[in-house]
């Protein structure tokens, strides 16, 4: 399998987290046999120190010129929404978009792309923080503020902070399927996959303890129960919780209802199906809960615009192109 080659945009002031996030991600499985092999660079403007948001400066050894071998070009959080992009930079990334490379802005890396001219007429996202100055910014974009990361052609764009290791979970996902992309992400020790639909934020953090609620174990219940007729009432009675309690805390947690939850684990697994093994789709329906071979149909259009047959033939002519 050939590897994909990832170049990672730095300059003064970049996230530090962001900066790293493609190489622990990409670089995760790097050394296991099976595992599909990526090679990660970084590069600048003018190569040499370059200082992050933590105060801490390191050396980037690569210019903008690493930009034309890389399949992968990324942009992690820019210093200031209201800050313009170089133009040494936006040039460089309009040559790329040319070129027809996969270019991504994770957080306000999407600030970059809209510099650059990437995002008019597209669907793009950023931290929900700065969707006001984006909005300002960037009047021509399809802007989706509540998304963790969207895809346009070959602009991708993520929200903030966590949601860009879900921004490259799932581009490993769109290479390699979503076993690997779930393997990948139990090396990050990380939960596996988001949908890009779910919403950014939640009302309250995820509790830290499993013992200040009960909700975290439900949740592995269900994922262990999607062939079953899964209802508020049913997960309510799993969690000891009345129907009230337990539908405030799981949107509380998930930042969505069941019913959208559900459906997207339920493509999930579909999709790991459809990928690994050669069962019927018929067959997949009643496996993963959908009841019928129609709503799965509808689920995969509104959540992969394409249908369980065409993802299968799809994925499958992607996993030959790459090996």
């Amino acid at each position: 399998m050939s590897s994909l080659r990832v170049a990672v945009l730095a300059f003064d002031g970049v996230s530090l987290f962001h900066l790293t996030v493609p190489g622990l991600v990409f670089g995760a499985n790097s050394s296991l046999p099976g595992f599909p092999s990526y090679e990660v660079r970084y590069c600048t403007m003018t190569p040499g120190m370059v200082s992050t948001d933590t105060g801490l400066e390191i050396r980037v050894p690569d210019g903008l010129d690493a930009l034309a071998n890389a399949d992968v070009i990324i942009a992690p959080a820019w210093s200031d929404p209201e800050l313009r992009a170089p133009e040494a930079l936006t040039e460089a990334l309009r040559e790329a978009h040319s070129r027809g490379k996969l270019i991504v802005g994770l957080c306000l890396g999407a600030f970059v792309l809209g510099d650059a001219g990437l995002l008019e007429g597209r669907q793009a996202t950023t931290h929900w923080m700065a969707r006001e100055a984006f909005a300002r910014r960037f009047p021509t974009t399809n802007f989706r503020p509540d998304v963790l990361y969207v895809g346009d052609g070959n602009i991708v764009t993520s929200a903030g902070t966590v949601a860009a290791i879900d921004c490259c979970l799932n581009l490993i996902r769109e290479r390699h399927g979503a076993d690997v992309a779930n393997r990948t992400a139990r090396m990050l020790v990380t939960p596996p996959h988001r949908q890009g639909g779910q919403a950014q934020y939640i009302e309250k953090p995820v509790p830290q303890f499993p013992c200040e609620s009960r909700l975290p174990g439900v949740l592995e219940w269900a994922l262990e129960h999607l062939s079953e007729p899964l209802t508020v009432d049913t997960l309510a009675d799993v969690a000891h919780m009345s129907r009230r309690t337990f539908t405030r805390r799981f949107r509380e947690t998930t930042g969505t209802t069941l019913t959208k939850w559900l459906n997207a684990q339920r493509v999930t697994r579909a999709q790991q199906l459809l990928e690994t093994t050669e069962l019927p789709v018929e067959h997949i329906v009643h496996e993963v809960g959908f009841g019928t071979p129609l709503s799965m149909r509808q689920q995969f259009a509104a959540q992969l615009g394409t249908s369980p047959s065409d993802y299968r033939r799809t994925f499958c002519d992607t996993r030959r192109a790459s090996l």
